[in-house]
């Protein structure tokens, strides 16, 4: 792996971003909810999406971060991608998260909202036809991921668990 890489972009909770290479783009603090890279091999360019919840549906009000919501911060993300050239055609998807932090015992799917963040990125993607090529869900542990744009290649730390690539 090439370990010249000359910067960071970070994307916070509920918050998207894209990156050029020789930049990585990374995002921190996943438990239930779903780091997204969308990327392509013919640019340089990958975005990523720190989605916290399935649904704007939920919003409380009318004024939101897109990002926050599986079915605005996808759509937003691409419309940002295909603003700096990258082809929606072209677009493949790798993920990690969705993580159940909190035992629950209740069969209320509602209180399953790492289970429901992967199912409303799943199907948003399903939407735009855009396949997913790898993938890091579920479990109960915390993740923090970082995409390296040049190898197509997300690195996945998971709290107690090391270190994995996909």
């Amino acid at each position: 792996m090439n370990q010249q890489v000359l910067e960071v972009v970070k994307v916070g909770i509920a918050d998207f971003n894209i990156a050029k290479h020789p930049q990585t783009i990374m995002t921190a603090g996943l438990g239930s909810c779903v780091g997204l890279i969308l990327y392509d091999n013919f640019s340089d360019i990958a975005g990523l999406i720190h989605v916290m919840l399935p649904d704007s549906t939920m919003a409380r009000n009318k004024s939101f971060k897109e990002g926050k919501f599986a079915d605005t911060g996808i759509k937003a993300l691409i419309e940002q991608l295909e603003f700096k050239g990258v082809r929606k055609s072209s677009l493949k998807a790798k993920m990690a998260g969705g993580a159940q932090m909190f035992n629950v015992k209740s069969e209320n799917e509602m209180m399953k909202i790492g289970f429901r963040n992967v199912e409303a990125v799943r199907k948003q993607l399903k939407q735009y036809n855009i396949p997913i090529v790898a993938e890091d869900v579920g479990g109960n542990r915390g993740r923090t991921v970082e995409f390296m744009i040049d190898e197509s290649l997300l690195k996945i730390r998971t709290i107690q668990e090391g270190v994995t690539y996909i």
